[in-house]
């Protein structure tokens, strides 16, 4: 499923979340996950390293994915810091109205991360991510934030990647081969 230059990042599955917005907020995973990732497992194949956000939801991906696997965690593949929302119920969140994505990225909330900052956050680690891939294939579990993060910096417009939606368990491919820029392989895969 993977090729040989692939950098892939999976969206961690879905975490029990009590209907609130947890971006930085550890939280595990629902019930419900064990099923979905277990179909997921059977089609991928063998790796001996995983990176992961240091987030509980992350690692037990990883983990349930990979149980044989490595874990290495980098503090850079955190989800944005959603600052006074984090933890607050999905319907207290304040409706900002119709936003562009510039003015969405550039959106503050005391205490927090803009989207751009997560950006600026996560460019180092998914470069040296996609460095490694030269040399073989290299996967992460991380946020949806960090994969629209890695879109955005993919197709070189810092705000493109609030264009995508990332579900819960899906995989993100990119060909990170030597001296050929990155390109998108494929966005959003899960077994039917």
């Amino acid at each position: 499923m993977f090729s040989s230059t692939d950098l892939v990042l999976i969206r961690h599955a879905d975490a029990d979340t009590g209907g609130r917005l947890c971006g930085r907020t550890d939280v595990g995973l629902a019930d419900a996950a064990t099923k979905a990732m277990a179909a997921l497992a059977q089609f991928l194949p063998s790796v001996d390293e995983i990176w992961t956000s240091p987030a509980l939801r992350c690692r037990q991906t990883a983990s349930h994915l990979w149980p044989r696997a490595r874990l290495r965690e980098d503090g850079r593949l955190q989800e944005q810091h959603f600052g006074a929302w984090e933890g607050l119920a999905n319907e207290d969140i304040p409706d900002l109205g119709d936003l562009s994505r510039a003015e969405t990225a550039s959106v503050w909330r005391d205490g927090g991360e803009r989207c751009r900052d997560l950006c600026v956050r996560g460019s180092p680690a998914l470069s040296a991510l996609a460095e490694m891939a030269e040399a073989g294939p290299v996967v992460a579990v991380t946020h949806a934030g960090v994969v629209r993060a890695a879109l955005s910096m993919v197709l070189g417009e810092p705000t493109a990647g609030l264009a995508f939606e990332v579900r819960p368990l899906s995989i993100t491919r990119f060909r990170c081969a030597r001296g050929v820029p990155l390109s998108v392989a494929e966005v959003n895969w899960r077994p039917a």
